[in-house]
């Protein structure tokens, strides 16, 4: 270019390509998640039904999750995290904050005030509440979880004197179980109620704990696992799948009887056999523990996984499904009961581990 030539014009800057949708969806079931509150609530009596909605929504996402919930007349939320309370604020509901406040946690609280409250579970949290000029807040009493939570004897002997909490509540350690533990431990919570003030709610069911029956539901009952599909213990019968993966082919391929597929030869065809790889894996949350154990649909045939669930590609056996194609979609078998039997993983494990990657979709 000659030393005296106007510099070329600026090029206009490109508009970025529209960002492709995930190989990986999770149809999500607005319907079923609203009939769960409703069927928790009813088994409450006339305690109040909330929702946990902490590790976003159980996996499901929580902004979501609360809007429907809030829709349906849930007026309770619960997160363990400030950070969790602050994705909610926007829709402007009452919060209770599950961990706590520490001392990192204050200038949160003070910019949440009126919105999230803090569920106080120590001496130290009490004493810091307390000294910021109190303000609405829940208290968690430890009655045998020895988890978190205040003792019992330190309510009677005074020490959320000078504040008001909304809730004081407990968890059960032992919900899923028929033990004599549930029963104590509802007993220990029953005989704090003349030992908080006047129009404190009193809180002890999760999901397994509304099933318990009435005696165990209280002023406040908080389900999360069976709001998304979990049935922890018998009675919660009518409690509907919300969660229903899906994922994408990324290739169709014909593999020679004896011949193995995926890391450490962990399946082995016994025969000629089609497989079709999935765009998914460990680091969607779809665990290694589906290695050889999960299964998928399509058309009405079921798909074994086969070979070792590695970080980004699952395998299946396609063989008696003709049609399956490279940019097909599967219904991953994700029933919570019969993946957790399949995989040993917790249902709670199984919800909460699926990862960013994921399209949300509600139907």
């Amino acid at each position: 270019m000659h030393p005296l030539s106007p510099p070329p014009a600026a090029l206009p800057a490109a508009s970025p390509p529209p960002f492709p949708a995930a190989p990986a969806r999770l149809r999500l079931d607005g319907a079923a998640l609203v009939a769960n509150w409703r069927r928790l609530r009813a088994l409450g009596g006339a305690a109040a039904c909330g929702a946990a909605v902490k590790a976003d929504g159980y996996g499901l996402g929580a902004t979501e999750v609360v809007r429907r919930l809030a829709a349906a007349g849930a007026r309770d939320f619960f997160v363990a995290t400030w950070a969790e309370a602050a994705a909610l604020a926007p829709l402007g509901l009452p919060v209770s904050v599950l961990h706590g406040v520490r001392d990192e946690d204050m200038g949160a609280a003070r910019h949440l005030a009126g919105i999230a409250r803090p569920v106080l579970n120590t001496q130290a949290q009490v004493a810091r509440w307390r000294a910021a000029g109190g303000g609405p807040c829940d208290v968690m009493v430890d009655t045998g979880i020895n988890r978190l939570g205040v003792s019992a004897d330190e309510v009677r002997g005074g020490l959320l004197d000078g504040l008001v909490p909304d809730t004081v509540m407990s968890h059960l350690a032992r919900a899923d179980e028929d033990c004599a533990d549930n029963a104590r431990q509802a007993g220990m919570l029953a005989t704090l109620r003349d030992a908080v003030p006047p129009g404190t709610r009193l809180s002890l069911a999760n999901s397994a704990g509304v099933a318990l029956g009435r005696d165990w539901a209280f002023d406040l009952t908080r389900p999360g696992l069976a709001l998304y599909g979990g049935r922890p213990r018998a009675g919660l019968e009518g409690i509907a799948q919300v969660a229903f993966p899906q994922a994408q082919v990324l290739q169709r391929r014909r593999v020679p009887a004896g011949g193995a597929v995926g890391y450490n030869a962990a399946w082995t065809a016994g025969r000629d056999t089609d497989v079709a790889v999935l765009n998914l894996g460990y680091a969607d949350g779809y665990r290694r523990a589906f290695t050889n154990a999960g299964a998928a649909s399509w058309g009405g045939v079921r798909l074994p996984v086969i070979g070792r669930v590695s970080m980004d590609l699952t395998a299946l056996d396609a063989t008696d499904a003709a049609g399956l194609a490279e940019g097909d979609w599967v219904d991953l078998d994700y029933d919570l009961d019969a993946a957790s039997a399949a995989s040993g993983i917790s249902a709670y494990e199984l919800l909460t581990g699926l990862g960013a990657r994921w399209e949300r979709a509600w139907i």
